[in-house]
């Protein structure tokens, strides 16, 4: 069930950066055709793009972490034993866990700052609370991930009865 809210939360958000691209390439688009054609340029577009483009980094993260096609080191891993395979996971997890969820409290307190200070971008008057929103969104929901991962990958241990040693009993 949880997994099911997951991939259809990682399905959405897929769609939505899909759409902040397609503004991201229309904003540059009519940005150079003003500028080009007409002399002017739109206040703020360029703001507007660094925007979408952290959100689309960070909220990206989290779908390619969920996919699990983030940056690993494999070869390293798979030249292990089953059992220190294991704990090499384990730790990963731990570490992932951890290290997002601490950038998530940090941007969400940043985040939070800004919408106390009521803080406006420079000149398209976003209010900066909103990008660093995205930021924390993006690590909050990786840290999410990697503890359900976590969670499923012990909870698949324990019903298979290895204890972690692998098919071959850890040699």
């Amino acid at each position: 069930m949880i997994a099911r809210a997951l991939d259809r939360l990682m399905t959405a958000i897929r769609w939505l950066l899909a759409a902040g691209f397609v503004l991201a390439v229309a904003l540059n688009f009519a940005n150079v055709i003003g500028r080009y054609l007409f002399g002017r340029s739109m206040i703020g577009a360029d703001e507007i793009q660094i925007y979408l483009m952290v959100a689309m980094t960070f909220l990206g993260a989290a779908v390619v972490s969920w996919r699990g096609e983030h940056l690993r080191m494999h070869v390293i891993a798979r030249a292990l034993p089953g059992g220190m395979q294991a704990a090499l996971h384990a730790a990963e997890v731990v570490l992932v866990v951890a290290l997002t969820g601490f950038a998530a409290v940090q941007s969400s307190h940043y985040a939070a700052q800004m919408l106390k200070l009521d803080r406006m971008s420079d000149n398209a008057g976003i209010p900066l609370w909103i990008p660093h929103a995205a930021v924390a969104l993006g690590f909050a929901l990786i840290a999410l991930i990697a503890a359900w991962r976590g969670f499923e990958d012990v909870r698949a241990r324990g019903a298979s009865g290895d204890g972690g040693r692998g098919e071959d009993g850890g040699a």
